[in-house]
């Protein structure tokens, strides 16, 4: 199984050595930028972010989190253009998925290349998400043709996805076989499998469509009369997150006559906390190298969930209290793909380690000092990939009323400080923005703004200036 990965190894070994993109730690550079996020310091966030991208090539990663940065600081158009800039990149990935895929899924797959050490190319739910926040951006100034387009990027993405995982999967099931590599991720001691087979994960019908994204998309077509289109966005969302009463009750009012009805529908949007770090785990695994079983310690990634931000149940407006229906959840989808990729990078690992093992005993008896080298470089580079978009919001929750034209307020009252937002309401169809990380209240757009006399230290707006 090692025999033909050996040479290649060897001379990936020393090319790795020499990019320092095998050492950056990510969850500990975007660690501090959300803990500035979390405070209110959106200007030091943005500023930690620079300081750890110097590069002229920015990465995928950089582009995402700028934008989700400077959404707070208030700068929606700068926002946009740095999530254009990440739209460009995952674009050209799809057009290299679309024009070979066979030959994209054997770069991807190589044996021998640690994944931290590969160019990022983002998360399905990432990608996905992406055009979601971007539809979101557009909302936020009434822009509901803009965020059509979004949308429609959204659904073809989807089905890009869709075929890709599919020919993945059975590839890895393929690479597996073929290497005689049988272990599973519950077979790994230590690793805690619970959180890959929790409910809300084995529940998800994959790790990238979304029912916020579906029912977003729903009601802006409803917004601009494309009732044709609005239904199955709703079906999907239904289906997505079955036996949620929000979902059903929009197809049945998609149904009902407009009337004379002149009260605005209004849907509010609330995302709360941050996504999900990843780290990496050492696990004890028996392997075959040269003839002998050995068990080696080897590097697997774990999904950690963001603890900066108090749950959200119920929001205020104009003093009524409202329940608000979650319709996503950063956590779960991010656990559903790392499900969904661990039999791939217990392959790609389990390979790489056998390979390793006999060239490190060949050299050991040839030039000890040479074997101890590949010792080393091999603990130093065979940890699990720690990159994940950390500023994109955790929980998104939702809550659609009709109120009447003019001046509203509404509160969130898990907040320190219990934070007003006022909005105002000039539009048949509207969506009002806002997100909570740590005790910070950000609100999207210029027809929301949070109240500075409840709470100034605590308390940051998102309006586009």
């Amino acid at each position: 199984m090692a025999s033909r990965a050996l040479t290649v190894l060897a001379l990936s070994t020393i090319t790795l050595l020499s990019g320092c993109s095998a050492f950056r730690n990510y969850d500990s550079e975007l660690a501090q930028t959300n803990q500035q996020l979390a405070t209110g310091n959106v200007d030091a966030a943005l500023t930690l972010l620079e300081k750890n991208n110097t590069g002229t090539d920015k990465d995928l990663l950089y582009y995402f989190e700028k934008g989700e940065l400077l959404r707070a600081k208030g700068d929606l158009s700068g926002s946009q253009s740095a999530w254009s800039s990440a739209d460009q990149v995952v674009g050209a990935w799809e057009d290299s998925v679309k024009l070979d895929t066979a030959k994209y899924l054997a770069q991807f797959g190589s044996l021998v290349v640690n994944d931290k050490v590969r160019r990022y190319e983002g998360y399905d739910y990432e990608k996905v998400m992406l055009t979601t926040q971007m539809a979101l951006n557009l909302l936020a100034t009434n822009d509901f043709d803009g965020a059509r387009t979004a949308i429609k990027k959204t659904h073809e993405r989807e089905a890009v996805i869709a075929d890709l995982r599919d020919k993945e999967y059975l590839k890895s099931e393929e690479e597996a076989e073929k290497e005689g590599v049988t272990t599973q991720y519950k077979d790994l001691q230590g690793y805690p499998v619970a959180s890959l087979d929790a409910p809300e994960v084995v529940g998800l019908k994959n790790s990238y469509q979304s029912a916020f994204s579906h029912y977003l998309a729903g009601f802006v077509y409803e917004a601009l009369g494309e009732k044709d289109l609005a239904a199955p966005g709703y079906r999907k969302a239904a289906e997505l997150r079955p036996n949620t009463p929000l979902l059903e009750q929009a197809l049945v009012n998609l149904d009902k006559a407009n009337g004379k009805d002149v009260d605005s529908d209004i849907l509010i949007v609330v995302q709360s906390g941050l996504a999900p770090a990843r780290d990496s785990i050492r696990v004890p695994l028996p392997l075959p190298i040269s003839g002998n079983v050995v068990i080696t310690p080897l590097s697997f990634p774990i999904i950690k969930p963001d603890t900066s931000t108090a749950a959200l149940t119920q929001i205020g407006v104009d003093g009524q209290q409202l329940s608000l229906t979650q319709l996503n959840s950063t956590t779960a989808m991010s656990r559903r793909a790392l499900r969904d990729d661990m039999p791939g990078i217990i392959v790609r690992t389990t390979v790489r380690a056998v390979s390793r093992g006999v060239m490190q005993k060949q050299l050991n008896e040839t030039n000890p000092l040479a074997g101890l080298a590949v010792g080393i470089t091999s603990a130093v580079l065979e940890g699990a990939d720690t990159r994940t978009w950390r500023t994109l919001p955790d929980n998104t929750q939702v809550v659609r009323l009709r109120l009447k034209k003019g001046e509203h307020q509404i509160t969130l009252p898990n907040i320190v400080g219990a934070t007003v937002v006022k909005v105002t309401v000039d539009q048949r169809y509207q969506v009002i923005s806002l997100r909570a990380v740590g005790n910070q209240v950000f609100a999207a757009g210029p027809v929301a703004r949070v109240n500075p006399s409840i709470s100034p230290a605590t308390v940051a707006s998102l309006t586009q200036p």
